[in-house]
């Protein structure tokens, strides 16, 4: 899950604005560091400071401050004496909500009847119900199904007050562990855990998460402290800021699709492959939209299958590319890290075995893409005991 314009390296002039629909907390605090605003998802976001490569290369060696404010937070909560909340989630989640643990997190999907894909998502249990983080791109849709779908006596709240920063990359935990404060030490938290600290002089939600295949955290804050604590972040050696660019670039290595391009209302988990996100007793008890497609293509396998490819040559191939005997690619660019071209696509699944070379077309020339195992980088996530 990432809401990060995709093939960001071919932005073009053009797409560079003034002004935009609406305002974030850190637009300002952009501007002032050099970035490249482009307009995204009804906002203006900061594109790159730098430049794509060293940003990228930056959060593989060190640390990368992201401004993710776009995305929405919601916490649902249900009235007193109400004890349907976990339920009424599961009716439109794959994922085991009854069992997630105070202070833990999940990924998760909701889920269109027919077993395609809204929207991905993360799940936090919150003292006060559960914490839900979607894309930028999509928060209202997603936020007028879920009132169309849970019962009334589950209040669900869009924190449009606050500001949402991802700190990412290996020196991350050292960077911040310098500037928080709680009733625990921050290195409690592994990965997909999260809890309540101060930073900055402010309460702070803190997740051990983010979307770059690095060690990182995410960081909900009141928007009104977003400038310090981005000063306070970025005045660390360790940290640069780093645009929306690189995270596209970085997610692509690490195999994390992206919404709207390798997600969408036509594509169900299976295909997607995101089986793990269907927990096991779900999978055993139904009750999620699209169930029996889901179990089937489970049982017999879908018709494409989402893979990663080396791309031949130097050239970048893009999103939209068709695949030969069926299929296409949904993301794509040049690896930083790997030095050459990296895509992924939707391929018949007979195509799927790595190894495989697929013929690919984009206007009107033709490239051979290798079927490989992803992640393209290997994830470096903080795993406690590992």
């Amino acid at each position: 899950m990432t809401d990060a314009p995709a093939q960001t390296d071919g932005v073009a002039d053009d797409d560079v604005i003034d002004e935009g629909p609406a305002a974030l907390p850190l637009d300002a605090w952009h501007e002032a560091k050099g970035a490249r605003m482009v307009a995204f998802a009804g906002y203006r976001m900061p594109i790159q400071y730098e430049g794509i490569m060293p940003e990228h290369q930056w959060v593989r060696a060190h640390a990368g401050l992201f401004d993710v404010s776009h995305m929405g937070q919601l916490l649902l909560s249900a009235d007193e004496g109400f004890e349907g909340l976990d339920d009424a989630i599961e009716a439109l989640v794959p994922a085991d909500v009854k069992s997630l643990a105070l202070g833990k997190m999940r990924y998760s999907l909701l889920l269109a009847e027919n077993g395609g894909i809204l929207d991905d998502l993360m799940l936090s249990r919150w003292p006060g119900g559960i914490y839900m983080v979607v894309n930028g791109a999509t928060k209202y849709d997603d936020l007028a199904h879920l009132r169309e779908h849970l019962p009334d006596e589950i209040t669900i709240n869009h924190l449009d007050d606050r500001a949402l920063l991802a700190l990412q990359g290996p020196e991350a935990f050292a960077a911040l562990s310098r500037h928080v404060t709680g009733e625990w030490p921050l290195d409690v938290l592994g990965f997909m855990s999260g809890g309540r600290f101060e930073i900055a002089g402010v309460d702070a939600f803190i997740t051990r998460s983010g979307y770059t295949g690095e060690d990182g955290f995410e960081i909900s804050i009141p928007a009104e402290a977003a400038e310090a604590v981005a000063d306070a972040l970025c005045g660390e050696p360790e940290v640069k800021p780093i645009g929306l660019g690189a995270r596209d670039s970085l997610r692509l290595e690490a195999d994390l699709p992206l919404y709207g391009h390798d997600l969408d209302e036509e594509t169900t988990p299976v295909a997607a492959g995101l089986g793990f996100a269907l927990s096991k007793r779900r999978r055993e008890e139904g009750g999620f939209p699209g169930y029996d497609r889901i179990m089937a293509e489970r049982e017999q396998g879908a018709p494409l299958k989402r893979v990663g490819l080396i791309v031949e040559g130097r050239q970048p191939v893009r999103e939209g590319a068709t695949v030969a005997g069926g299929g296409r690619v949904t993301s794509g660019g040049f690896s930083p890290t790997l030095q050459k071209p990296i895509a992924m696509a939707y391929v018949p699944v007979a195509s799927a075995v790595p190894g495989t070379r697929i013929t690919l077309e984009q206007r009107g020339k033709s490239f051979t893409g290798v079927v490989t195992a992803m992640p393209f980088v290997p994830h470096r996530y903080h795993r406690k005991g590992a």
